[in-house]
């Protein structure tokens, strides 16, 4: 079997309601033990609260689950040594039993797999500063214009060059939405300065573009940039300069490749005292609360195929 349902997902998919996907990176990379335990519980009961169910995809030990218990999130979220799983990581981490969590492309893969329309993270990733020089582009950008995922995020994370990276997604045709703001949010901060490209405020009106997307046959999918809460935002005046030391601290230590992200995480909640922290619980909460009722809109989401694991 190439993947494992999660009893919750299983019978969700029996009873054709609303399943929202959920990566597992924030949990295994974006965040320290026990936080990252605690806030992955919360995200799951606000898109319970919400009327869907929630599918968290990750590796453990070489088999692909689509949903995980509890015990399984804790056994993930207290794992020493866990992998980074995009594109092309999965598949020789299943070989190979490994364990990982699956970052935003990786899950795109996964649940488009097992029939899942919507997906709530973090941030996606995108073109980091000076990749005209290391041609650092996160394979997010391409799964995002090949994968049939609708995918809520704060925008992409504010370490990127948020302007690149949204040149680069409508290059690729995917469309942007923001969702209750005029400019494209930059993750901690409400406001990148970039215009927002199209404007929706209803989550079914996501929902139906979303499907008739499904029916002219359009690949890929669409991002949707929800920003977060006004009182947990950390404005991009005070982020800016924070995010520049930490980018030189990285250069500083030749950090590299997928390691880049992560270091400057961890250099961001030590250079604002654990307040970047409590910002991305903050909006990936606010993230799957929206992913959830565009769940419940989408007309297709009975189409899961039937899987017994």
């Amino acid at each position: 079997m190439t993947y494992i349902l999660g009893a919750e997902v299983k019978e969700a998919f029996k009873n054709k309601t609303p399943v929202v996907a959920l990566e597992s990176t924030i949990i295994t990379h974006g965040m320290p033990y026990p936080d990252n335990l605690a806030m992955a519980q919360m995200v799951e009961t606000d898109i319970r609260n919400e009327g869907a169910t929630p599918a968290t995809i990750a590796v453990l030990n070489g088999q692909l689950h689509v949903g995980l218990s509890s015990a399984q999130l804790e056994s993930l979220a207290s794992f020493a040594t866990p992998l980074k799983l995009s594109r092309a990581d999965l598949a020789l981490a299943m070989t190979c039993g490994h364990t990982g969590g699956t970052t935003v492309a990786g899950t795109m893969i996964v649940a488009a797999l097992a029939g899942i329309h919507v997906f709530a993270t973090g941030g996606i990733g995108g073109v980091h500063r000076g990749a005209e020089l290391s041609f650092d582009v996160s394979a997010d950008l391409q799964e995002l214009a090949q994968t049939p995922v609708t995918v809520v995020s704060a925008g992409a994370k504010a370490i990127l060059d948020i302007p690149k990276t949204f040149e680069l997604l409508e290059t690729l045709g995917v469309p942007v939405i923001v969702f209750g703001g005029d400019e494209i949010p930059a993750f901690w901060s409400r406001s990148s300065g970039l215009k927002a490209p199209t404007r929706l405020d209803n989550p079914e009106l996501i929902a139906k573009a979303h499907n008739i997307r499904a029916t002219l046959g359009i690949s890929g999918g669409q991002l949707i940039a929800n920003p977060i809460p006004k009182e947990d935002e950390i404005s991009k005046e005070i982020l800016t300069p924070l995010i520049d030391k930490a980018i030189r601290q990285a250069e500083h230590k030749h950090i590299i490749a997928k390691e880049v992200t992560p270091f400057l995480l961890k250099a961001i909640l030590e250079l604002t005292r654990g307040k970047s922290l409590t910002a991305n619980k903050a909006l990936v909460r606010n993230n799957a609360k929206l992913a959830a009722k565009i769940a419940t809109h989408i007309e297709i989401f009975n189409t899961q195929p039937q899987i017994h694991s």
